[in-house]
């Protein structure tokens, strides 16, 4: 195995070995990706106090997530056609998840199903679900999610619009891979995702095809998926999932601190202060930046997390250090999983946690519940002053 220090290793390892469709998917940003580069660079505005001669024994990373133990706050976010990434990608993700003590979000778009990621696993994981018009698909999607154990519905709300990702119209992204000339020679060149595409089954989306009404082939779904996202979304909407739910609920997509108190209103668990990585509103503020005013609006009312951008343990200690409870990481993971399968997002978790630990020794702190804006030297103007 290579000697992987940071996440940026596992990028580089992830280009080389995957075809260039999924290696762009995972590395676009909407229009021109202002969004989805600032997501990262602004965890770089912020600076940590140093301190010394702080007894740094006894360290943890332990908390808790809506409620469940984890190792440390960090939990693997949804993300679509992870399972072209790698064969059987969200199983393999699920299962290095669950070995290291963090929870796996499984996306409705995924190319592994529920039940295949159920199969595999023995602890619950979390699903996460678009605001779709078909009822009747909502309810049973909900239904197997139950019949599988998820221990929490993660309900996206940016993506009543997709937008425009310019990269992967010009990829022709799909799964699976459309065979163009273009496509086919790229993928000839990465023998061991092929080799491991081959030996799988699992190459649809597993959760879609042959489960939403005239759904039966890749044809038939992207049919669907145009008419299936709720332009009509609203905050009754939401309600009426989290009572169709009816379990713990996180609701993903905020960005703004007065859509934090809606959905505080609404009943949700925890929300995910997220721009969908870059991939959505491009010229939106990244997700660190939007933080603190999202702290001051809700931060004694419902439990914050925070998605976007994180791409290192110090991101993780800087964003619980600014308020957040939990952390999400995409993109961090999916280079491990491209990289080196089930290997390298346990590499990718174990890069995070030892930057986390570290950092929050040097900075003076054993636990990371003890970590607060003390730890921090943050820009006066970091949240901006916008008219």
């Amino acid at each position: 195995m290579p000697v992987i220090t940071e996440i940026e290793d596992l990028r580089k390892i992830y280009e080389r070995r995957v075809p260039r469709m999924f290696y762009d998917y995972a590395e676009t940003g909407s229009w021109s990706e202002q969004t989805f580069r600032d997501n990262s660079s602004d965890f770089d505005l912020i600076r940590l106090r140093q301190r010394v001669a702080v007894d740094m024994t006894n360290r943890s990373t332990a908390s808790r997530m809506i409620g469940q133990d984890v190792a440390m706050p960090v939990a693997l976010a949804p993300v679509g056609l992870t399972g072209m990434q790698c064969a059987d990608g969200e199983i393999k993700a699920a299962r290095a998840a669950e070995k290291f003590g963090v929870p796996f979000t499984l996306s409705t778009l995924s190319i592994c199903s529920i039940e295949d990621v159920a199969e595999h696993t023995t602890k619950p994981f979390w699903f996460q679900v678009y605001t779709l018009k078909d009822d009747d698909f909502m309810r049973r999607l909900f239904d197997r999610a139950r019949d599988a154990g998820c221990s929490a519905m993660v309900i996206t709300l940016d993506l009543q619009v997709q937008g425009q990702r310019h990269k992967d119209l010009k990829n022709g992204l799909s799964a699976p891979p459309k065979l163009t000339v273009k496509s086919v020679a790229n993928m000839m060149t990465k023998v061991q995702w092929g080799l491991g595409m081959l030996g799988t089954k699992r190459r649809f989306f597993g959760n879609v095809v042959g489960h939403a009404k005239g759904v039966t082939d890749p044809a038939s779904l992207s049919s669907w998926t145009a008419e299936a996202f709720d332009h009509a979304l609203d905050w009754d909407r939401v309600r009426e999932l989290i009572r169709m739910w009816g379990g713990k609920v996180i609701l993903k997509g905020i960005l703004d601190a007065e859509d934090a108190k809606m959905a505080a209103d609404a009943g949700a668990d925890a929300i995910v202060v997220s721009n969908h990585g870059g991939r959505q509103l491009d010229g939106a503020l990244s997700s660190i930046r939007m933080l603190p005013p999202i702290m001051d609006a809700v931060g004694d009312k419902i439990e914050v997390h925070l998605d976007s951008g994180i791409r290192s343990g110090q991101d993780v200690l800087k964003a619980l250090a600014l308020g957040a409870k939990g952390t999400m990481i995409g993109r961090a993971f999916v280079y491990g999983l491209g990289a080196m399968g089930e290997a390298g997002v346990t590499r990718a978790l174990e890069v995070i946690h030892k930057e986390l630990d570290t950092t929050m020794a040097l900075c003076g702190e054993r636990n990371v519940a003890d970590l607060g804006r003390h730890n921090l030297l943050v820009p006066e103007d970091f949240t901006g002053r916008w008219a």
